[in-house]
């Protein structure tokens, strides 16, 4: 059992901070909306905090989940943030989506104070959240990774280190690429089977088992069918992460035509009212 902070319950952080609990931490939540932190607690009989300071004092670990760059700055480094009570020897671990250059600024500002650090993205999606299966994709040096991968293990089927700090952004990005060239071609299959008048479920239920098969179409495409869009990773979110991935592709020279191709289309969605759809909403604007 490990002594641990949770900063951040939203649709992600909230089941990941019960699975900690239900996997024997001892837990202490902290988020912007007591309400909530308050409504944590209760149903999993543990503690919150009314400040990322206060939630993360005599800690082993601290665990982020939160929106954005500037939020992660502000429960971490800012006036009441995570880092001004943590421990020396204690590991502060970020599973927000946010720049790989966040993510070097915030190992050095633990390390000058004895913090170690992970930057630890993770993919899956609520449900993912919910059933304890995320992917985590790790930055940083191997002996804090060692020491807070089996704790992640409470809510992830996979947790690797892919390399020094930044690594586990910079994997985020090629994993919010690969979604949106998916999903673009995904609505494109949809809207095409639509307009012949074929049957979408059972043409998803033939084709997913074959080379066009992916997470997007088994988990998504039928609902697309139905114009179901109200639930799921939200279009805000999937262009924040696609700005991410742009603007690191300006500093490393990556070329992403279909990647900045998608991002205008899903503004497109978001002109249309669809800022909070799921990124499968991206079919609406084929109608």
């Amino acid at each position: 059992m490990a002594k641990v902070a949770f900063i951040g319950l939203g649709v992600m952080g909230y089941p990941m901070a019960g699975h900690l609990v239900k996997n024997g931490h001892d837990v202490t939540v902290y988020n912007r909306t007591t309400a909530k932190a308050e409504a944590w607690a209760a149903e999993y009989g543990a503690s919150f905090a009314t400040t990322p300071e206060k939630a993360a004092k005599d800690c082993e670990y601290v665990f982020i989940c939160v929106g954005n760059d500037d939020d992660v700055r502000e429960v971490s480094v800012g006036s009441e943030g995570a880092l001004a009570s943590m421990s020396k020897g204690s590991i502060l671990v970020d599973h927000t989506t946010a720049s790989a250059s966040l993510a070097r600024d915030l190992a050095k500002a633990a390390s000058e104070r004895g913090i170690g650090f992970i930057d630890a993205p993770v993919s899956g999606g609520q449900a993912g959240a919910e059933n304890g299966v995320l992917t985590v994709m790790c930055g940083g040096e191997e002996k804090y990774f060692a020491a807070v991968e089996p704790v992640i293990d409470s809510y992830a089927q996979s947790c690797k280190l892919l390399g020094s700090t930044g690594a586990g952004q910079l994997a985020k990005m090629v994993n919010q690429i690969c979604i949106a060239g998916l999903v673009q071609g995904l609505s494109e299959g949809v809207h095409f089977a639509q307009k012949a008048g074929l049957d979408i479920p059972l043409l998803i239920d033939v084709i997913s088992k074959g080379a066009a098969g992916s997470w997007q179409m088994e988990n998504r495409a039928t609902n697309m069918g139905d114009g179901k869009f109200d639930y799921g990773f939200a279009v805000n979110w999937m262009r924040k992460d696609l700005g991410i991935c742009m603007d690191e592709a300006k500093s490393n020279g990556a070329s992403l035509p279909v990647t900045a191709l998608v991002d205008q289309f899903y503004a497109d969605v978001q002109k249309a009212g669809g800022g909070r759809w799921d990124t499968s909403s991206l079919l609406t604007r084929l109608k």
